[in-house]
């Protein structure tokens, strides 16, 4: 199978993960800028995990594109990484109607955590499959930003029950950190293109 595939494949639930979300928004109960206020902790919530699937979609693209073939095993850790991420909907529709309180935040950090270990599986497995001398494995280096992601997740479960704002500013200060482009990935798919161009 084509790398292509599971990337159209997985467009495609990303896509209706986001449409579900957006039909989950509560509307106003009135005509006035003051009543977007009862809205405001789902449209928030929908906000977050907007950026979140976003981020996940954008990094996915270029870590599919960094592959010639799909192995059954990067197939199943995909598939794995779909699965954590349709829960978004659901987490993020219960944190915001329960207004923002300790275990649903909590539990949309545990979201948020299995996503990004799922992730980091899919791209353990793409490097294995790339070989012992794997390029795109130093590339890749340390993955320090994505060990931090998912230390900042697992900080906020238990802080939730403590004080769950600052499990929701750990949520929004880690969206904003991956909204920097990586282009670690994006030059190595270019590298991979300019070495195809010169022996075609």
């Amino acid at each position: 199978m084509s790398a292509g595939r599971m990337e159209a494949f997985s467009d495609g639930v990303m896509a209706i993960l986001i449409t579900i979300m957006v039909l989950q928004l509560h509307q106003p109960h009135g005509t006035s800028f003051a009543d977007l206020r009862s809205s405001f902790p789902s449209l928030l919530a929908y906000v977050l995990s907007f950026v979140n699937i976003a981020i996940y979609w954008n990094n996915h693209h270029h870590l599919l594109k960094a592959i010639p073939e799909v192995t059954g095993a990067m197939l199943w850790a995909n598939l794995n990484l779909l699965f954590w991420l349709s829960l978004f909907p659901f987490a993020t529709s219960w944190m915001s109607e329960g207004g923002f309180v300790s275990t649903p935040v909590a539990v949309y950090g545990v979201v948020l955590a299995m996503a990004a270990i799922a992730y980091t599986i899919l791209q353990t497995v793409i490097v294995a499959a790339d070989g012992p001398n794997s390029r795109l494995r130093r590339v890749l280096g340390r993955d320090l930003k994505g060990k931090l992601s998912l230390a900042s997740y697992l900080v906020t479960i238990p802080l939730a029950f403590v004080w769950r704002w600052g499990s929701i500013a750990i949520f929004v200060a880690v969206s904003i950190a991956w909204l920097i482009p990586d282009r670690r990935v994006e030059y190595y798919i270019k590298s991979l293109a300019g070495k195809r161009s010169r022996f075609s």
